[in-house]
């Protein structure tokens, strides 16, 4: 049965992929960017699509949720941050929590208070490996992705009886250009040149950690459409799911 599928953070990766395939198996996809530039791209590559602009991030944008009726709402939008958490400076993972934590719970409120009233709905929050590990570099996007999973996990319990479903999404690294843009651009507040070398060392150490072996990002696609489809869920969904065990073996040299 078709269903009413918003995703925020369809501009790019995961989100875009996943809204053109739910819309090819025929749900009605609203899919929200950040910006209107992203749009009206969007737009004009993908017509079967409703384009919206919704920043996480803005009040506005936020409250433009209410005019949709949805079904499943896949609060997808993030930003990357990576770097040594001793010396990032403070405003940088303000900034990092502002979209991962504060932007994605507006959203998922909103949408969770509408879902309560009708007593049906699911919601599917995308944290991530680093949701549930985290490791030297990655400190910054792991602790918003930590925050990512209890919401899940409590907003899971509490809205059991409303009939309200909540699901995490975990993935591990594919290939999107996320995961390189994060681990080799930490900012400009970090300067390699200028930079302690074994905070160089430990981000090189990262580079290679989250960035060689990325796997296809079909695999993740295809599971965001199986879970908007489900009908029923697991909390927490891993991808692929022995993920956590890949992650703990030690890279060959």
């Amino acid at each position: 049965m078709p269903k009413t599928v918003l995703v925020t953070g369809a501009g790019s990766g995961f989100g875009r992929d996943a809204c053109i395939e739910l819309a090819k198996r025929g749900h009605k996809v609203i899919a929200t960017v950040e910006t209107h530039q992203q749009a009206a791209e969007l737009s004009k590559a993908e017509p079967k699509l409703e384009v919206a602009k919704l920043d996480i991030t803005n009040a506005k944008d936020v409250a433009t949720l209410d005019k949709w009726d949805l079904d499943v709402f896949v609060a997808n939008a993030a930003m990357g941050q990576t770097g040594p958490l001793s010396v990032i400076p403070l405003e940088r993972l303000r900034k990092v929590f502002e979209v991962n934590v504060f932007g994605t719970f507006a959203c998922v409120q909103r949408v969770a208070q509408k879902m309560r009233k009708k007593r049906a709905g699911r919601i599917l929050i995308v944290s991530s490996i680093a949701g549930v590990r985290a490791g030297v570099g990655s400190g910054p996007y792991a602790m918003t992705k930590h925050a990512c999973q209890a919401l899940g996990m409590a907003l899971r319990a509490e809205l059991t009886a409303f009939n309200v479903d909540v699901a995490l999404i975990n993935p591990g690294p594919f290939a999107t250009g996320f995961n390189d843009r994060m681990a080799n651009n930490p900012g400009e507040w970090f300067d390699r040149k200028t930079a302690d070398p074994e905070d160089v060392k430990a981000m090189d150490s990262l580079v290679q950690r989250i960035t060689v072996g990325q796997m296809d990002p079909k695999d993740v696609v295809k599971r965001y459409v199986e879970l908007v489809e489900a009908d029923k869920t697991e909390l927490v969904n891993f991808i692929p799911p022995d993920i956590v065990e890949r992650m703990s073996r030690p890279k060959p040299a």
